[in-house]
């Protein structure tokens, strides 16, 4: 088959949905598929090494034809701009996608968010006569009114019109929960048998076969430190002002440091209050390029999460499995309808509690340190149910399953 991938973010991009997406088209060439990745032009949420870096408009990168489009930036800017630049996504791709890409598709892939990008799936089916997969991680426009991001009505109603006219499109819808699903059945009214669970994935392997050296630890000063990390966008979602709190109540014990890695809209505000209310025990540092970022996760002592109870929907963050397949103990603070309370229990991967409790969190935190000599067991439990259910091949295997035979019948 000839397959066209399309995502808003797509490497040298550091995001784990990035990483996620070529190892999706590597995939789905290794089975024997032509895959065409459309993405836009690289220019946030990059290493400095990245910064600088040119791309051609197409490229071929290990066989795979990688289409880079010049586009607005969808992230770390304003919600109105965001808004708007989303909405132009879409067809800026298929203004350059009609023209680069003239050969029959049989298929077209469509990772969402952001939503819109699912108009190229409803212009792909029309206009080359392929399936249409759509892959639903954040459930939007709900988690942004959960939010507060969106409030005018006639916007939220415009983009619940694109929504539903995104899941009548598509031929097969794939969630990353479980909850995920019943929630587009029981509120989007998406028939069940439209719906599969494919979970996100992760190279098991990239991050178990690490030997860390200790360069990052060097790098932020934290030898004899316990580091807790917390790694990627720094956004409304993740509500690190929660973080910040926690941290304040766990000064008086020196050796714990919170290590945030990341970009986004709060970061530098998230920094002035860290400064302005003396919490030293923050350090903030940029990106570090993917092929480094195992590195970096294997030299902390614990894996930190957070999201905001703001949050409505069941999303999991992927950091979570990165941390697992990392052997790190993880350490959640996250709304109560994230299905990762129910993940890092049924795995034994470590701690999770609501992110509204500051000072039940600052306990959790304070027992990890307490009890460090007993983490391993978080450790090697995490690791091995990541590797029976969030390997790579595993993954991938089921979703071409799901694509196949939409596209035999």
């Amino acid at each position: 088959m000839k397959i066209i991938l399309v995502t808003a973010s797509y490497p040298p991009e550091i995001r784990a949905i990035s990483l996620m997406m070529r190892q999706l088209a590597e995939g789905l060439q290794k089975k024997g598929h032509e895959v065409i990745v459309v993405t836009a032009y690289p220019k946030r949420n990059l290493s400095s090494s990245e910064k600088n870096r040119v791309f051609r408009e197409t490229e071929l990168e290990d066989n795979i034809r990688v289409i880079r489009i010049k586009a607005p930036p969808i992230s770390n800017i304003g919600y109105i701009a965001r808004g708007l630049f989303q909405l132009l996504l879409p067809f800026i791709f298929i203004f350059k996608a009609g023209k680069l890409i003239k050969e029959k598709i049989d298929a077209v892939i469509v990772y969402s968010p952001p939503l819109p990008l699912a108009l190229f799936g409803m212009w792909a089916k029309k206009h080359y006569k392929a399936k249409f997969m759509l892959n639903v991680q954040d459930i939007f426009p709900q988690n942004a009114v959960d939010l507060g991001i969106l409030k005018n009505k006639a916007i939220i109603k415009f983009f619940e019109f694109i929504e539903k006219k995104a899941y009548k499109s598509a031929d097969i819808i794939t969630a990353h929960t479980d909850s995920s699903r019943k929630f587009l059945v029981s509120n989007k009214n998406v028939p069940e048998s439209k719906i599969g669970v494919v979970y996100n994935w992760i190279d098991i392997d990239s991050y178990h076969n690490i030997n860390p050296k200790g360069f990052y630890r060097k790098l932020y000063n934290l030898e004899g430190k316990f580091v807790f990390l917390f790694t990627g966008v720094i956004g409304p979602s993740q509500g690190l002002d929660f973080i910040l709190k926690v941290a304040q109540m766990v000064l008086d014990i020196p050796e714990i440091i919170f290590l945030i890695i990341g970009e986004g809209t709060e970061k530098e505000k998230l920094r002035k209050a860290a400064s302005k209310l003396m919490v030293t025990n923050i350090i903030f540092g940029d990106y570090v390029p993917l092929k480094e970022y195992p590195a970096l996760v294997k030299e902390m002592d614990v894996g930190l999460v957070c999201l905001s109870m703001l949050n409505k929907t069941p999303v999991i963050p992927g950091k979570i499995i990165g941390f697992m397949a990392a052997s790190l103990p993880v350490a959640a603070f996250l709304n109560k309808e994230s299905d990762a309370h129910i993940l890092i229990r049924q795995a034994r991967a470590g701690y999770s509690a609501y992110s509204c409790d500051v000072k039940k969190a600052a306990e959790v935190i304070k027992s990890v340190f307490i009890d460090k000599d007993n983490l391993r067991y978080f450790a090697e439990s995490g690791y091995q149910y990541a590797r029976n259910n969030f390997s790579e091949d595993i993954c991938i295997d089921k979703l071409h399953k799901l694509l196949i035979n939409i596209v035999r019948y």
